[in-house]
């Protein structure tokens, strides 16, 4: 089935009581039983739900998984992940990532005796460095946020079957228009859905996609436990942005590289980063494992102070200065001040991540309009 026939009608049929082509709202907490035990497949709201069983077949089907599960946040997506672990387990993780997640491996995982170990994942001589018998996860993401690095999905896999840990990716910068890891060889995909998937800006939640039906079990049980799950209101939402998600993600895609282009060229701005240029660093990967490049990335101004891009950052009027990304509209961000602000500075920047880089999320404006409205605030 080609993508966009895919993205269309994943996990949804017509309701079998009414015919309705949209996934009824099932607002509802509790479910009534013929007797004791006996049931249609659904006991309490926060283990089932028809509305989030929709989309949690069509998380798995838009990632060619075999199994999805939804999660009230992205960052819960990836704390249900962590709590397969016991004290004494390794975590490899990209050196750079979500400052969210590092906060949470960090300031909640650590002290219970869960050691994460940070490597530039671009090379995965890297990580195969890092491998002990300890090491029971591999964290990753292509592209990272916010410096667009890229990692080669199918060779870290490579090195974590040989040393029997899993593989987790988060696909979120790329959506599963552009990239399904699993399809590479990882055991999990995580996404903040908050961003392409969802695509609106009026939803917070996230996602695991995975294959393996015990690991399936083990993650189910932890989400049906821990009780971070979506209510069916935001899985409808959801499910509605996935509808659109090709047509969207063209539009990212083409608007981003002119974005692209338009800043390389900039007499005014020093380094961009995004992945689609074929002098950045594993573009050959992004093109093997990627179909497009999108329309995230991040740059830096020549005169490379803070004052000087706090300015631009505050000037443009069509991009708005805002967290997330993956919208419809264009957003403006500064990491060091917003999404990465909980990972220490001197961290941030021995990894490359500078008080003056601006990361944009183009958004399915008129690209036109969206060069016009940088170019007067860079000035």
């Amino acid at each position: 089935m080609k993508l966009a026939t895919k993205y269309i009608h994943a996990g949804t049929e017509p309701d079998p009581s009414t015919g309705a082509i949209m996934t009824p709202i099932y607002q509802t907490s509790t479910y009534v039983q013929e007797a004791p035990g006996v049931n249609k497949g659904y006991e309490y709201a926060r283990s089932q739900n028809p509305t989030r069983k929709a989309l949690e077949d069509a998380y798995a089907q838009i990632e060619n998984g075999q199994f999805g599960l939804a999660f009230g946040s992205g960052v819960a997506a990836t704390d249900a992940v962590i709590k397969l672990l016991s004290p004494g387990d390794e975590v490899i993780a990209a050196n750079d990532m979500y400052g969210g997640t590092y906060r949470l491996f960090t300031k909640i995982f650590a002290k219970y005796g869960i050691k994460f170990i940070y490597v530039d994942t671009t090379d995965p001589t890297n990580i195969q460095k890092a491998i002990t018998a300890n090491t029971k996860l591999i964290w990753i993401e292509t592209p990272t946020n916010p410096l667009m690095n890229i990692t080669d999905i199918a060779a870290v896999s490579v090195i974590a079957k040989a040393a029997k840990a899993l593989l987790c990716v988060d696909n979120t910068f790329a959506s599963p228009y552009l990239q399904n890891p699993l399809d590479d060889g990882a055991d999990i995909v995580m996404h903040s859905a908050t961003k392409y998937l969802g695509g609106h800006s009026d939803v917070i939640q996230g996602c695991l996609v995975m294959n393996d039906p015990a690991l399936r079990e083990q993650l189910y049980f932890i989400q049906k436990s821990c009780g971070a799950v979506p209510g069916p209101m935001d899985c409808f939402l959801v499910l509605r942005g996935i509808k659109t998600l090709h047509l969207r993600m063209q539009r990212h895609c083409e608007n981003g590289e002119k974005v692209a282009h338009f800043l390389r060229n900039h007499p005014k701005v020093g380094k961009v980063y995004w992945c689609g240029f074929e002098d950045h660093h594993n573009y050959a990967v992004a093109k093997k494992q990627m179909r497009g490049f999108g329309g995230m990335m991040s740059f830096v101004l020549k005169d490379d102070s803070i004052d000087n891009a706090k300015r631009v950052l505050s000037s443009t009027k069509i991009f708005a200065l805002a967290e997330s990304l993956g919208g419809v509209e264009s957003l403006i961000n500064h990491p060091a001040s917003m999404t990465h602000a909980s990972i220490p500075r001197e961290e941030r920047i021995k990894n490359g991540l500078s008080d003056s880089l601006i990361r944009l999320s183009v958004g399915v404006e008129d690209a036109d309009d969206l060069i016009e409205d940088l170019n007067k605030a860079i000035g």
